[in-house]
């Protein structure tokens, strides 16, 4: 994700004044804060996957590996339909077991081919209970029936996420660390990865673009349905659908990948030109990071002027104000994020460290001398506390944005410089191959660069990530970067 740069300044500006994030609950008051049930209570539920961050997002019991939606929507009346197959495994034997689910209401739940009770409880928890107990390593299926007007997730850093209505009369979903809730149920957490159907239908005349491969619309009484597949296993709040009267163009890299770009009413004149980029972005990333690591390219242009563009998966989503530094940033996150994705939202650096200092990369590839750029940097924020005060590891919930698009960039160039040009991009090529499609950790990462390099460098990862404050000049200018 890259934030808005005057979005940053604000989150800096909530820190300051002591505010909370805050969420939307449905149909409830939007100055309420997000609740979370008792530890007693979500352990009971089968809620919670272990974040600390966000205890109750996510639930335990089972291993999600396909989500099959076929969604209905109607943008004049903003209704949402859907049906969700939920292909899962049992990892305990289970009585019962719950989804993540905001704002909609379901009506029917069957697991296999039976009824199952349902009930709801908090804000976001669906608690299924299946006819039969659920055996420990079986394979199950669960059939969810719901609809409604979708929510959007109002956050004080960020702004509106979610399921949000678009200028242009269309909509779509994005955000971050939730926003798949807002239009299906799902276990909502990075660390249960899935595989992802979606087949959208609305009235003729629009289009519904999502994460993968497209497969050839079916028209049927004056509706359209979009079907869209994406084999690699995704995080939930890397699902995307976007709704519009789009301007479709279609193209393949060199070695075949399909590119499929969408852009809103309005968009196409000025955004072509950069995204029109992406085949030179994704071969120079691989240069740097190893071989791509999606079926499918591409990009959604939305309308609006909303906090953020996001990776949704194989197709992010750009806000107006995105310009071709944000391209390449969300392209890299189809390596760090999105392939390699974070077990906790403590590792959020592992996704947007790596992904801001991208831009500074391709900015090298144009002949900017990042050494240069760096010292000059150093000596121009040396008094700014505000911008070293962040940490980059474990900097609690409500923080996870704060340092990592700036602070971040910096750090990773130390961090090159530290162990060499060599040793730097080979260890990144090897992370992005041995956690490809699975999650990792920013321990991992400090362990796997002390490994690559052969270095101690336990005191260099404490004083740019785990600490406050700046750097000590033996970390802040390694012998790489010295004059």
């Amino acid at each position: 994700m890259k934030a808005r740069p005057y979005l940053i300044a604000l989150v800096l500006i909530v820190l300051v004044a002591g505010l909370l994030v805050v969420f939307r609950t449905p149909g409830g008051d939007p100055d309420q804060p997000r609740r979370e049930t008792s530890p007693q209570a979500a352990v009971e539920a089968g809620a919670g996957a272990g974040d600390a961050y966000y205890p109750t997002d996510g639930n335990s019991g089972y291993d999600v590996t396909l989500y099959d939606l076929a969604i209905t929507y109607d943008p004049e009346s903003k209704q949402l339909d859907g049906v969700a197959t939920i292909t899962a495994t049992a990892s305990d034997d289970l009585s019962r077991f719950n989804l993540d689910l905001e704002g909609l209401k379901v009506s029917e739940v069957k697991v296999g081919d039976q009824p199952a009770k349902f009930a709801t409880e908090g804000d976001h928890e669906l608690v299924i209970t299946p006819a039969a107990p659920l055996a420990k390593g079986k394979p199950f299926t669960t059939v969810i029936t719901y609809g409604g007007k979708p929510t959007t997730i109002n956050d004080a850093s960020l702004g509106r996420s979610g399921w949000q209505i678009s200028s242009t009369g269309g909509a779509f979903a994005a955000g971050q660390p939730h926003s798949a809730t807002t239009w299906f149920p799902a276990n909502d957490t990075p660390r249960d990865k899935a595989a992802l159907k979606v087949s959208a239908r609305v009235p003729d005349g629009w289009t519904a673009i999502s994460n993968g491969l497209e497969s050839p619309p079916k028209r049927d009484g004056g509706w359209t349905t979009f079907t869209w597949t994406e084999e690699t296993p995704l995080a939930t709040y890397l699902a995307t659908v976007a709704i519009d009267k789009f301007e479709i163009v279609r193209s393949k890299l060199p070695n075949g990948t399909p590119v499929v770009d969408a852009y809103a009413p309005g968009t196409s004149a000025s955004k072509k030109p950069i995204q029109s980029q992406l085949p030179e972005i994704l071969a120079y990333l691989e240069t740097k990071f190893g071989p791509y690591p999606q079926r499918a390219a591409g990009g959604i242009w939305v309308a609006d002027q909303i906090g953020f563009s996001l990776e949704t998966q194989t197709r992010p989503i750009y806000a107006s104000w995105a310009d071709l530094e944000t391209v390449v940033h969300e392209n890299a996150h189809q390596w760090f994020g999105d392939s390699v994705s974070l077990q906790n939202w403590a590792d959020i650096c592992l996704n947007e460290c790596l992904a801001s200092y991208s831009q500074w990369l391709w900015m090298e590839k144009d002949g900017t001398n990042l050494d240069e750029r760096y010292r000059g940097r150093v000596e121009e924020l040396r008094g700014r506390t505000s911008f070293w005060a962040p940490k980059l590891y474990d900097m609690g919930r409500g923080n996870e944005f704060r340092g990592v698009y700036d602070k971040g960039i910096m750090a990773m160039h130390a961090l090159r410089k530290q162990v060499g040009d060599d040793v730097f991009f080979k260890a990144l090529q090897s992370w992005t191959a041995k956690h490809r499609d699975a999650n990792a950790s920013w321990p991992e990462f400090e362990n796997h660069f002390k490994e690559a390099s052969g270095q101690d460098l336990t005191a260099f990862f404490k004083a740019w990530f785990h600490d406050s404050g700046i750097p000590d000049d033996q970390y802040l200018l390694p012998a790489g970067v010295r004059r």
